[in-house]
Order: C-alpha cells, then sequence, then structure tokens
C-alpha cells in the first residue's frame, strides 16, 4: 500500500492532500484572504500566513483521509516554481517530516502536476483519465503553455506566451475596470450578460504554437482610454459587454493556437489545467470543440483547477515507484522551464 502526503505552498493556498494506491483520500485547502485589498498576493504576507496554516491543514488532511503520519510511505511538496517565501515554508515543513518519519521526499514542479491533476481518482472506479500522448492547454496567471505529454514524467512545452499569461490579461484588464482581484472570476460572471461582438479587440497572429496577450492587454486598455475622454461612465455603462468582448478575444487566441497544434499532431486527446480552467467560456469551448473536431476532452473539476495539495501528491505517487527522491539539500525555486 503507497500512501503519499501532498503538500502546497506555492503561492498563497496552503493545502495538503492524501493519496493512497492512486486514489484521493483527502484534499485541504486553507486560502489567504488578506492579499484582496492589495490587488494582489503580497509575498511576505503570503509566507507568514502559510507559516500558521501548514500545521493545522496537514493535521486535518490526514484526520481526514483516516491515516496517521506512521502510514505515510512518502511526502510530495511543490519545490517550484513559485513565490520563494512561500516555497521555503513547504519545504522547510517536509524536510522535517521527512526526517522525523525516516521517509522519503519527493519534489514536484507546480505546473506538471496541474497536468497530472487529470489523473487523480476520486474512488478506484474512477478510469477517466487522458490517454498518452495527449495535449495539454495549461493556463493560469503566471503561465499559457501547450504540451505535448507524452507519459507523466515526458512533458514537452510546444508553445508557450513570449510575453503576458492569459490570465495575467483577465486580472490586469478587470483591475483597469475596478473589478477588484482576483479578476478573472469577476469578468467570467459578468461576460455571461454581455454582448461579445460589441467592441472588437487585437488578436495577436503569432507563428508556431506560441501565444502573445500584452497587444491584447494594451488594445483593450486604448479603447478604455479613449471612450472614458468621451464618457466618464463608459466603464460602468458598458461593463458587462466589455467583459464578454474581453473573454471572447482570449479565449478564441487560446483555443486557435492548441486547435493549430492537434491538427499538426493529429492528436485529438485533449486537456485543459490552471486556474483559468475554471473559466465557463473556456470550458465552452473546449466542449465545441469536442463536437466539431471530435476530440475527446479532459476538463478537470473546479477544486483541481487552483492551487491544490491533490495534484501535488498524485504526481508523488507517479514518481514514487521510480525511486525519484529528493535529498535533504534540495533548495526550492522560484522560476524553471518544465
Amino acid at each position: 500500500m503507497t500512501t503519499i502526503l501532498g503538500i502546497e505552498s506555492s503561492c498563497d493556498d496552503t493545502a495538503a492532500a492524501v493519496i493512497q494506491d492512486g486514489v484521493l483520500l483527502s484534499n485541504i485547502i486553507s486560502s489567504q484572504k488578506v492579499h484582496e485589498s492589495y490587488g494582489g498576493v503580497v509575498p511576505e504576507l503570503a509566507s507568514r500566513a502559510h507559516q500558521q496554516n501548514i500545521i493545522p491543514v496537514v493535521d486535518q488532511a490526514l484526520k481526514k483521509a483516516g491515516v496517521s503520519k506512521a502510514d505515510l510511505t512518502a511526502i510530495a511538496f511543490t519545490r517550484g516554481p513559485g513565490l520563494m517565501g512561500s516555497l521555503l515554508v513547504g519545504t522547510s515543513f517536509a524536510k522535517g517530516l521527512s526526517s522525523a518519519l525516516d521517509i522519503p521526499m519527493i519534489d514536484v514542479n507546480h505546473l506538471h502536476a496541474h497536468v497530472l491533476a487529470h489523473f487523480i481518482k476520486e474512488n478506484k472506479d474512477d478510469s477517466n483519465q487522458p490517454a498518452f500522448p495527449f495535449l495539454c492547454l495549461l493556463v493560469s496567471g503566471g503561465n499559457s503553455q501547450i504540451i505535448l505529454v507524452k507519459s507523466y514524467k515526458d512533458m514537452e512545452i510546444i508553445g508557450q506566451t513570449i510575453d503576458d499569461a492569459a490570465g495575467e490579461a483577465f486580472d490586469k484588464c478587470a483591475k483597469v475596470m475596478g473589478l477588484g482581484y482576483p479578476g478573472g472570476p469577476v469578468v467570467d460572471r459578468l461576460a455571461k450578460e454581455g454582448d461579445a461582438t460589441k467592441f472588437k479587440l487585437n488578436k495577436p497572429h503569432m507563428a508556431g504554437y506560441d501565444y502573445s496577450f500584452s497587444g491584447l492587454k494594451t488594445s483593450f486598455l486604448y479603447l478604455l482610454r479613449d471612450e472614458l475622454k468621451k464618457d466618464p461612465d463608459f466603464i460602468e455603462k458598458n461593463k458587462a459587454d466589455l467583459c464578454t468582448s474581453l473573454q471572447k478575444t482570449i479565449i478564441d487566441v487560446l483555443m486557435e493556437q492548441l486547435r493549430k497544434a492537434a491538427k499538426d499532431l493529429g492528436i485529438k486527446e485533449v486537456a485543459v489545467a490552471g486556474g483559468v480552467s475554471a473559466n465557463s467560456g473556456l470550458r465552452t469551448a473546449f466542449e465545441d470543440h469536442a463536437k466539431r473536431l471530435g476530440w475527446k476532452i479532459h476538463i478537470p473539476p473546479f477544486g483541481y483547477t487552483t492551487d491544490n495539495a491533490a495534484m501535488i501528491a498524485m504526481t508523488g505517487y507517479f514518481k514514487y515507484p521510480d525511486g525519484d527522491f529528493c535529498p535533504m539539500d534540495a533548495a526550492p525555486f522560484s522560476r524553471v522551464v518544465m
């Protein structure tokens, strides 16, 4: 019996999960509300909150799973990328617990784990996992990538943003409209009420499968600037239409490159992962492509779209049989190419 404790602390969510023989037993997440008033994550505040939350979160995960520390086979933890202060808390805790229990540590690439979230089983009969090879669109506040997944340990980035990520474009455009932080979910909600044809935004046309969202973001800002000169209440009067136009444009850009990659590689097994995969418009676009192009799509449950420890434990479960363990002197890293 293989029982993996997963620990996630890459940004502002402290999370712990237990997977036993590939089945998820618990997944506890403690979110930090302190950042909302700052319009973004404050690294120092995040690391302090992780120090307060990590012990009770791990304790809850073990209790909910019905296992004790002595039952654990290994500890998987997020080594990076992420905020250095936050990662240090999770890494230090994992090292201490690993040493105390005399069990191995498994370091996990956070982006790698988002892709493997599709393999989380909530019961032993769950068999709705992607078949290798498949394409995964990984979209979040910091990443927009198309990944060719050949196996759990063989992944190749075939396209990525050369500037801003899709999630960053959502959040920054939402911020200038006064929608607060995080802005992506607010844009998604308001987009359901608007007219997507009312405003036209620039769409970049990139070679290969890469992305660029800086031009789209600039186009949006210039639109607001010009219209606000004519009418100071322009944003308030057109909020829903602006959100719909923004969301549709971002999704069109994402899907165009993904569609191109799937056609060129002859792959119809296609997944989406990361925080932006919770967006209802993107989910609808995937369902539409499945109907039109015969894709077999994989869309994660909402609980596995944002940062969570279930995906960390799942990745650790895959790596454990290979003896791919982490030495005690390993340091976390804030940036990495997968």
